[in-house]
């Protein structure tokens, strides 16, 4: 799915490229109602020549979205890149060095074509354990170290707790919390836009 904001400019817009899985494509919602259209009307509103690339796919790993982004960036030529994957790596309990590396490498890929990269951190419920929990949330933190990019360090913060945020599944953001989801992202992206 890729969604775009629809004001006019006189110079040519930008393109914010969103790389994530079913926390970004809107799982279960209609398509305005998800943080990248919200963003996307956000830009509108403030007349910054911006349009949102929306590539997050359900389901999406790190290597998936690893696999998929030589083509996006071909495809979008993107301003800014926003990384939101790695959810369902840790989900699936997949090996954290692996991640470290896929999400590492979209980045680095991002960088060598000049674009600006957001990375957007998840976490895990403790029934994973202490030392996988621990060590997902460290590869965020350690990738954004290595790589020189700005991290939002977790993606639900503030409302992850409160049952009423989610859809029926206790997984994925409802509409009324998609804005938290974009207020948890916009002070970080920001910068990236000027």
């Amino acid at each position: 799915m890729c969604l775009f904001s629809g004001v006019a400019w006189s110079a040519p817009p930008r393109m914010i490229l969103i790389v994530g899985d079913s926390l970004s494509a809107g799982y279960g919602l209609a398509q305005d109602q998800s943080w990248p259209a919200l963003l996307a009307k956000r830009l509108d509103e403030r007349s910054l020549p911006f349009h949102v690339a929306n590539a997050s796919i359900s389901g999406e790993t790190t290597r998936g979205g690893l696999a998929r982004m030589d083509d996006a960036l071909l495809q979008f030529r993107p301003t800014v890149v926003i990384v939101a994957l790695g959810a369902n790596d840790g989900l699936r309990g997949l090996p954290l060095d692996r991640m470290a590396t896929n999400l590492r490498d979209m980045v680095r890929k991002a960088q060598t074509r000049r674009a600006r990269v957001l990375l957007v951190g998840m976490r895990l419920p403790p029934n994973y354990g202490p030392d996988y929990t621990a060590g997902f949330e460290r590869i965020y933190e350690e990738v954004a170290r290595e790589t020189k990019v700005p991290l939002v360090p977790f993606m639900l913060a503030g409302f992850a707790e409160k049952r009423e945020s989610f859809l029926a599944d206790g997984i994925h953001p409802a509409a009324g919390a998609q804005p938290l989801v974009l207020e948890n992202i916009w002070p970080s992206l920001q910068p990236l836009l000027r």
